[in-house]
């Protein structure tokens, strides 16, 4: 049993604070700093070596054993179709059920390192059927994987039927990995604008406050989303429609998208396996979102929150910021009026 009080703090609500506060990516930071750059991309848990590089053997996994060949996949039809689909739910399951059965099911480390300190509620009538995880499990399962599948069967389908370059590594090389390590940041910088754009607030209330009644997430609430964000949300795959690319190239981009938000919503800094090693999430950020809602749109990668006036590092005076702002903004509002 690892003790949290040593990387952070209760609040006086309960809420588990880290010490260590949220950071954005170095890679744009001017001038420019070569070594928190190498620990960034090259750390054990960087941008190379952490959870990327685990959606990138999933997607290689399933590239070659569990996808149909490019003969099978240049004509559309129900067989290949399904294989796909079954194969996606498959993985959803065991990603996100690993995390949720350990943390939630079994509260392995009760809750040490729970950013809120309560458990979510068994019933409440917020949820569509009442109960979170049925709430979660049902938008995850019903919109979120189906969208996935319909974006990679397409995707898979316009490169195999020829109507997408498809760009081979032997021919190639350097941009099939150049491409390859550039498509987190990709994410990241599609998911800053989409997310932006779904907190409007006539498209939040009827499309993405489904996402926000997770005020106190897990696991499986980082794809429960209203089926139009799903839309938004996959889109990102659309870009290797564009630029050459390869089908493996879609494809981890797709399983980053479906796969990250399970470590992203467990709602933990870090997940126990001894007294001495845990895993760290890096979920503190976006638990911040689902907290406060306006702050932290993207993973910092990129520091566009940054830039945007919208980063919330989880400190006091980051909090005060952020008050300062919606202050600002009540004031020129009733000034308008």
């Amino acid at each position: 049993m690892m003790d949290d009080t040593l990387f952070g703090v209760r609040d006086s609500r309960g809420h588990w604070v880290p010490t260590r506060k949220v950071t954005t990516g170095p890679l744009f930071e001017m001038p420019p700093k070569l070594g928190a750059c190498g620990r960034w991309v090259f750390g054990k848990s960087g941008y190379l070596f952490g959870f990327n590089l685990v959606y990138l053997i999933a997607a290689l996994g399933a590239w070659l054993l569990a996808t149909p060949s490019r003969a099978t996949t240049a004509s559309l039809s129900a067989g290949w179709i399904l294989l796909i689909l079954f194969r996606n739910f498959a993985l959803t399951l065991v990603w996100f059920g690993a995390f949720h059965r350990r943390l939630y099911g079994k509260r392995r480390q009760d809750n040490r390192f729970k950013f809120n300190g309560r458990w979510p509620a068994e019933a409440s009538s917020q949820f569509t059927f009442g109960s979170q995880i049925k709430d979660n499990l049902f938008w995850t399962l019903a919109s979120g994987v189906p969208m996935w599948t319909v974006y990679e069967v397409l995707t898979l389908w316009m490169f195999s039927a020829g109507h997408l370059a498809w760009m081979d590594l032997r021919d190639n090389p350097v941009w099939f990995v150049v491409l390859m390590l550039l498509i987190p940041l990709i994410r990241d910088l599609h998911f800053y604008w989409v997310h932006r754009a779904i907190h409007w607030p006539p498209i939040y209330k009827q499309v993405h406050s489904l996402h926000h009644r997770n005020t106190n997430p897990g696991p499986f609430s980082g794809l429960s989303m209203h089926p139009l964000e799903h839309l938004a949300y996959f889109s990102g795959v659309l870009v290797h429609w564009v630029i050459p690319s390869h089908p493996l190239h879609a494809m981890f981009h797709l399983f980053h998208a479906g796969l990250a938000p399970a470590p992203g919503h467990t709602g933990f800094e870090k997940i126990e396996f001894s007294e001495t090693a845990a895993l760290d999430t890096n979920g503190f950020a976006h638990y911040l979102h689902h907290r406060y809602f306006e702050v932290n749109y993207s993973d910092g990668a990129i520091p566009l929150d940054r830039w945007f006036g919208s980063f919330h590092d989880g400190s006091p005076e980051a909090n005060e910021a952020m008050k300062a702002r919606r202050a600002a903004r009540r004031h020129s509002e009733s000034a308008d009026d």
